[in-house]
């Protein structure tokens, strides 16, 4: 194949996979936080999803100093009590042309103790234990974006958040819930990576319904 076609269809590949994958935190009552990349909606592959050595050191936030263990498709690590939150832009590399890169960076969070967003990019939940939650870029809610939830059963249903930021999700019954949300921006971006001109960012929440 001639190299000027193969180099946009090896940008198209990574944007395809960057895009289709979600890094997300389960996390049972006090336990240990596991950490995973894959594809939430689906049925994880024994043994982890293909992508899952990209996942190398995500940055957890106020998770003490315990050291990420590296099991059968997660990452373990003994967190303190309370909600879980990590973020890593260095998990797929730029993709795209010299002069407009596009880079992807992921928040995550497990648990909703406290209703306050912390990370650039989070869906944080309005009261503590409650079903509706909001959208905050920055510290500000963001209206009319798209946000998925899945369900334990795997049955997911995207919703537009309210004008004020907000989404309620719909209870199906006991388990573990993910919520997940994107936001692309353009301009000049400092990444682990390098500078990037196009960044997407992906948030996850999971709370696990008694």
């Amino acid at each position: 194949m001639n190299a000027k076609y193969f180099a946009p269809l090896l940008a198209l590949c990574a944007f395809s996979t960057a895009q289709a994958h979600e890094v997300w935190i389960e996390r049972d009552g006090t336990g240990p936080a596991r950490i995973y990349l894959g594809e939430p909606a689906m049925a994880l592959p024994e043994g982890g999803d293909p992508e899952f050595e990209n996942l190398k050191a995500p940055r957890l936030l106020g998770g003490g100093k315990a050291a990420l263990v590296r099991k059968a498709g997660y990452l373990e690590v003994a967190a303190p009590a309370g909600d879980v939150r990590a973020q890593d832009d260095a998990v797929f590399k730029p993709w795209g042309a010299d002069d407009k890169k596009e880079g992807i960076v992921y928040y995550a969070r497990a648990g909703r103790a406290e209703p306050r967003a912390v990370m650039p990019f989070e869906i944080a939940p309005v009261t503590a234990g409650g079903n509706t939650f909001t959208l905050v870029r920055d510290g500000k809610p963001v209206a009319g974006a798209d946000v998925t939830v899945i369900s334990p059963e795997k049955w997911s249903k995207t919703f537009k958040t309210g004008h004020d930021g907000t989404l309620t999700v719909p209870m199906l019954g006991k388990g573990r819930y993910l919520l997940t949300a994107s936001h692309k921006e353009e301009g000049s971006f400092d990444t682990s990576l390098g500078k990037v001109a196009v960044l997407y960012r992906t948030a996850t929440t999971t709370f696990v319904a008694e």
